[in-house]
């Protein structure tokens, strides 16, 4: 089985300038836990930036989010696979480097987002 069979390809993303406010509010309205930050321009790499990144931003911050920007605190370059890979390779790569999701992309290219969540989905239903 192929990453891009199992991969989540609705993918929010956000600008690297956009605020933490703006972030959280992406999260909140689409149910997430992690949005993949942009690229700057056609070679740049995509990032990640997730609610426990904002989470303790705002602890050091001491609840003042207005003047940090999803770029402050990101994780660029997200870790990435291929969609072409095999799912089993890329849960051992996941696992080993304690990885909770990383961004799909083909020729530098988004097409989607893979999670632990994904992988214990296509998991189960091995069991059924």
């Amino acid at each position: 089985m192929l990453v891009e069979n199992i991969m989540r390809t609705s993918v929010v993303t956000i600008k690297p300038y956009a605020t933490l406010k703006e972030a959280l509010q992406l999260m909140k309205k689409h149910n997430l836990k992690a949005l993949v930050v942009d690229k700057n321009s056609p070679s740049d790499a995509y990032g990640l930036i997730t609610n426990t990144q904002i989470l303790k931003a705002i602890l050091a911050e001491d609840g003042d989010i207005e003047l940090l920007n999803v770029y402050d605190i990101y994780k660029k370059p997200a870790f990435s696979v291929s969609a072409k890979i095999d799912v089993k390779f890329a849960a051992k790569t996941m696992i080993e480097y304690n990885i909770k999701r990383v961004v799909v992309t083909d020729n530098n290219e988004l097409k989607g987002v893979l999670s632990l969540t994904d992988l214990t989905h296509y998991l189960l239903t091995w069991v059924d």
